[in-house]
């Protein structure tokens, strides 16, 4: 038997995301699948233009996905969570999501491609101004700070070359003054340009 064959058997012939039953082609889902049944999808036209152009996706199509997101299939669990992933900023897929449960193998393999990942996600170190500083960055300080433990003052205007960012706190970046290691309030410097 095909992987067609067989996926049209699993699927009696409908869209495994939709449940329509025209254009129906295999879709391998990503990152890795080796064209077997247990890595792809029947879907339909429909589903593979807009999961392949998602600037192009009608939210409302995908309403489909309160039936098909509790497949016992993997590869439809994670086309599922992945769509309501792309889709959560619009309230209703968020609550879906929020209910689909994934086994630990599964929802590596839904995460895999980067989706879910987005960049508001991450922290971002901001300077006084709203620049963004990234990690190598020279700035420079705004107003004198008080060293605390190395008894000096790091004097206003005062360059601290390559920076580098404390990653779990927006607020705070490590650079050397005078020589000592120090911890400075993003709100204390400018980037330098």
């Amino acid at each position: 038997m095909s992987t067609e064959q067989a996926l049209q058997a699993r699927s009696e012939s409908k869209c495994e995301l939709c449940g329509t039953t025209e254009n129906l082609g295999i879709y391998e889902v990503p990152p890795t699948s080796n064209g077997g049944i247990d890595e792809c999808v029947l879907i339909c036209e429909t589903c593979r233009e807009q999961i392949d152009n998602p600037e192009k996706v009608d939210i409302n199509h995908w309403r489909c996905l309160n039936d098909s997101m509790w497949s016992q299939i993997p590869a439809v669990q994670v086309m599922a969570w992945r769509m309501l992933t792309h889709l959560s900023a619009e309230g209703w897929p968020q609550d879906l999501l929020d209910m689909l449960y994934l086994d630990d193998e599964t929802l590596a393999w839904a995460q895999a491609t980067g989706e879910g990942k987005s960049d508001e996600s991450t922290i971002k170190h901001l300077d006084s101004n709203g620049a963004v500083l990234e990690a190598g960055d020279t700035v420079t300080l705004i107003k004198d700070l008080n060293v605390k433990g190395a008894n000096f003052t790091a004097k206003r205007g005062t360059a601290v070359r390559g920076i580098s960012l404390v990653a779990d706190n927006a607020e705070h970046i490590e650079g050397r003054v005078n020589g000592q290691q120090i911890v400075i309030l993003t709100k204390f410097v400018k980037r330098s340009n």
